[in-house]
């Protein structure tokens, strides 16, 4: 697969991916990150913080352009065999260190086991299509979704405006009749 460098800033948004952090001493949230600045970030494990599994591959953005996904390639550490996995959002956590000196550090921080790892999806041109496929979907769904309360709304406001507008002709009518009434 072709690796495109994306330079994006994801920003860390409610609903969408938590590219968190954990309390740590040296943490300092930047409040919005590059892409770039991602991609090669170590990854280590939440339980052993020295175990390194492997480095960011790759990050996959759905049509929102929200992360859905981190592809990491491990190496051979932790009997992986030199694999690239799929880590979702919610199985990582985001570190950010500065050094003295000034430079920044990423940390990938997963949420799991060795053993929950080699249970992760293999990042493969099946998976991709697969994924890509359910995703497109998803999106399509979602615009559906949105269409059709789009024009529910809008039915909902010409009917409102369209009562208003009768009660008011009906309001001037009987005003008007009061008044006539009255000379």
């Amino acid at each position: 697969m072709r690796k495109q460098t994306l330079t994006l800033a994801v920003a860390v948004l409610s609903g969408g991916l938590a590219l968190g952090a954990q309390a740590q001493p040296a943490y300092e949230p930047q409040g919005l990150y590059s892409a770039e600045d991602i991609l090669d970030a170590d990854v280590y494990l939440t339980r052993d913080p020295d175990e390194r599994v492997g480095e960011v591959e790759d990050i996959l953005f759905d049509e929102a352009m929200q992360v859905t996904a981190l592809v990491v390639e491990s190496g051979s550490v932790l009997g992986l065999g030199g694999r690239e996995f799929i880590v979702e959002p919610g199985q990582f956590t985001l570190t950010t260190h500065r050094d003295d000196d000034g430079d920044t550090e990423h940390r990938v921080m997963l949420e799991a086991s060795a053993e929950q790892i080699e249970g992760y999806p293999v990042y493969s041109d099946d998976w991709w299509e697969r994924a890509r496929e359910r995703s497109r979907e998803a999106w399509l769904q979602t615009q559906e979704g949105a269409e059709s309360a789009w024009q529910t709304t809008q039915e909902g406001a010409e009917r409102a405006w369209e009562t208003t507008r009768e009660n008011a002709q009906r309001a001037w009518e009987a005003a008007r009749d009061a008044v006539g009434a009255n000379d």
